[in-house]
């Protein structure tokens, strides 16, 4: 953490994730992590107990499909949960 310097003479911290390159730096590296995790699924045995789970990838779609599901579900129970914009009061 660094502190720079604001006009009128005021400092302001700034953190690793403020620079442009250190976010890119993760983003890439967690492209990579899992690249390299959806490749080793072809080396090692899986121990199965449905046919389909012995698919390539079986796990990485399963992840992602439920992730999405749960987004796309919790959209549409925000419609039902929603309360007025003032119903605590004015």
């Amino acid at each position: 953490m660094t502190e720079s310097e604001r006009p009128g003479g005021a400092t302001e911290k700034t953190y690793w994730l403020d620079d442009r390159r250190n976010v890119d730096r993760l983003i890439y590296t967690l492209l990579l992590v899992g690249v390299l995790l959806f490749g080793a699924d072809f080396y090692y045995h899986k121990h199965v107990y449905f046919p389909i789970e012995n698919r390539f990838g079986f796990y990485a779609w399963y992840g992602f499909i439920c992730c999405v599901s749960l987004v796309l579900i919790a959209k549409q129970l925000r419609k039902v949960l929603r309360r007025q914009e003032d119903y605590y009061g004015d």
